[in-house]
């Protein structure tokens, strides 16, 4: 099988590239400078010419306080060149996984983990796109698999594990979130994910939204403690602060621990704690010195 990853100079799609370095399907990995999702022609050009089956998307506009004022490139990224992936693959009755957000949810306030048929309400323009790309796929007939994830990070790109493992080790003290709770997620591990099902599981007819995020619940006060301890920044003093102390253009979800109830029920697949994903990402960073 014949599998396009976009957005593959991302977390995502660097972990993508990675692990499927020994499939027997025939991975093909781009970005901008490769393919423009945003270009239809180019899409179906590049879908026909190399008998593309399954398009894996890690492509996104993930500027979450940009999209404020720039909604119309993240509705471009996030909603119609999805909705473009998505129709090409209906076309040739192919399968898109799309990765989606936490953000379609928030304002609504939860306080149990959120499953899939949670009523979406989001506060702003990322959600809103991230959402209105969920529905293009849906509407387009084509065979899918959405993944809504959360509080991405991994050894790659620019991520709050990468910040605060630089903050903990230069300042004396930080002051962190502590009324934001959800799930960090390791990007390794949601590509292990993606990479399972397409190996395996393609022709079972389990095509839907998904949540997936490591197992777990914290505050972003919480992460940040448990980087510096597990990288040895025990001389950083991390207090916890209200969001109210540090305004943004948009109202982040307080509670978006996502149910992964069907996820492990449907593929039967291991979740990772997200204290053990951590430490795998830590040890890759520390021992590496890719920051």
């Amino acid at each position: 099988m014949n599998i396009l990853v976009t957005g593959a100079n991302g977390q995502l799609g660097t972990h993508m590239r990675l692990i499927s370095s020994h499939s027997s399907h025939r991975y093909f990995f781009t970005d901008i400078e490769e393919l423009d999702i945003t270009d239809r022609a180019a899409i179906d050009s590049f879908v026909k010419k190399n008998a593309i089956q399954a398009i894996v998307n890690c492509a996104a506009y993930t500027n979450v306080d940009k999209a404020e004022s720039d909604e119309a490139t993240a509705d471009l990224i996030n909603h119609i060149a999805v909705g473009y992936m998505a129709q090409i693959m209906a076309s040739v009755d192919g399968l898109l996984v799309h990765v989606s957000t936490d953000y379609v949810f928030g304002g609504t306030i939860y306080n149990t983990p959120l499953p899939e048929n949670a009523v979406p309400n989001p506060t702003g323009a990322y959600g809103r796109t991230k959402l209105a790309g969920e529905k293009a796929v849906i509407n387009s007939g084509c065979r899918y698999i959405i993944f809504r994830t959360a509080w991405l990070y991994s050894e790659y790109g620019k991520n709050f594990c990468k910040t605060m493992l630089v903050l903990t080790a230069s300042k004396p003290n930080l002051t962190v979130v502590f009324d934001q709770v959800g799930t960090p997620t390791y990007a390794g591990d949601l590509a292990s994910a993606i990479y399972t099902i397409l190996e395996h599981d393609l022709d079972k007819g389990n095509e839907g939204i998904y949540h997936f995020t490591n197992e777990g619940v914290c505050s972003w006060f919480d992460f940040a403690k448990e980087i510096a301890r597990q990288s040895g920044h025990t001389d950083c003093v991390i207090q916890p602060c209200h969001s109210s102390e540090y305004p943004t253009p948009v109202v982040r979800p307080s509670f978006s621990v996502l149910d992964k109830t069907l996820y492990k029920q449907t593929f039967g697949l291991f979740v990772p704690y997200w204290v053990d994903s951590l430490s795998i990402c830590l040890k890759g960073l520390l021992n590496n010195s890719t920051l």
